[in-house]
């Protein structure tokens, strides 16, 4: 089979391998479709290392078919479509029994320690099956919005931790796929305006298309001061940070009302130190939160809004390129002309 061979930083490329063998508790699964993430370029250029393996094949975001089942294994079958929630928390660390297995100590991952979805087929393995990270997709739902459902999980914790309500002002600082993301999930909890800041043309466009209230572009427009119009003054009740920029922090925090939440979502470019005034946090009661990850109740309930159609996620994958073809897909992550760049076999 085909599969993307990382064997080292900047050192990747499609090779032919033995298919996987299946232990009896393991399903065998044929990617459909898999999704390129922000962190997996970070990976192949060597930028993030932590848990990574040599050689291996990385890819999180993954939707495909099951084309063979262990022994041992129930409740699934041959030909059964599948999203995966790739991250399988340990259960019994301090942040696991405390209700933040998102951020796990000891977690495992596909597309880590174990081999992830840019290959043909992918052996699933038993302690993810258990643990309920196998999620069956009906027919309609797209392969592409089945793998979409891992960055969707993301944003809803991010959501959650941000605590994004009904009749809020929402302010998204970048239109990416997670961006779009964001936009969609704020009015879907009932923000009554969304803002989006995106340089981008096609970026803004998406936006529009995807329900943006309020579109500006902070290179030519004055950002502060449409915030302020549009929220009489008082500045927006939820930021959602969707890009990685340090250097944009002091001003963002700005755009918060009194008592508002900042969500710094996006991983940040660097070492990502950036300087705030902690005088703008203190005096206006700000709520500055990360976020990491998903919970497997965030993934289930990612899943739930695909299957019912209250989310379009096809509109945010641009371009599908075959496994062949890699090295060209990563070329287009970069060249930033492109939204969620997808892969299939």
């Amino acid at each position: 089979m085909k599969a993307v061979i990382l064997e080292g930083p900047n050192m990747f490329s499609t090779k032919d391998i033995p298919m996987p063998v299946i232990k009896a508790d393991e399903l065998l699964v044929k990617m459909e479709k898999a999704a390129i993430c922000g962190t997996d370029i970070r990976i192949l250029e060597g930028k993030k290392t932590k848990d990574v393996r040599y050689p291996s094949v990385i890819g999180h975001e993954i939707c495909g078919v099951i084309s063979e089942v262990g022994s041992e294994v129930k409740g699934f079958a041959v030909g059964e479509r599948v999203a995966i929630a790739n991250v399988i928390p340990c259960g019994s660390c301090s942040s696991c029994l405390n209700g933040r297995e998102n951020a796990c100590l000891n977690r495992q991952a596909i597309g880590y320690q174990f081999d992830g979805g840019f290959e043909e087929y992918l052996a699933i393995p038993g302690i993810a099956i258990q643990a309920g990270n196998v999620v069956k997709m009906p027919d309609h739902v797209s392969s592409t919005a089945g793998a979409l459902i891992e960055p969707l999980a993301c944003c809803i914790r991010g959501m959650v931790n941000a605590g994004t309500g009904f009749n809020d002002t929402v302010l998204v600082v970048g239109a990416g796929p997670i961006g779009l993301m964001h936009l969609q999930l704020s009015k879907i909890a009932g923000a009554s305006k969304v803002i989006i800041s995106e340089p981008n043309q096609m970026r803004r466009d998406k936006a529009k298309t995807l329900g943006a209230d309020v579109i500006v572009d902070p290179t030519s427009e004055n950002l502060n001061e449409i915030v302020m119009r549009e929220t009489d003054g008082l500045g927006v009740d939820v930021i959602i940070v969707a890009i990685g920029v340090p250097s944009i922090l002091n001003s963002t925090i700005n755009l918060a009302k009194k008592g508002g939440t900042v969500c710094l979502f996006a991983g940040f470019a660097g070492d990502g130190m950036s300087q705030m005034s902690a005088n703008t946090i203190h005096y206006n009661e700000l709520n500055i939160c990360g976020s990491t990850a998903y919970k497997r109740s965030d993934y289930l309930a990612a899943a739930e809004m695909v299957k019912t159609g209250k989310i379009d996620l096809d509109e945010i994958a641009t371009h599908v390129y075959k496994l062949d073809d890699f090295k060209a897909a990563y070329e287009k992550f970069l060249d930033g002309s492109g939204l969620k760049i997808m892969i299939e076999a």
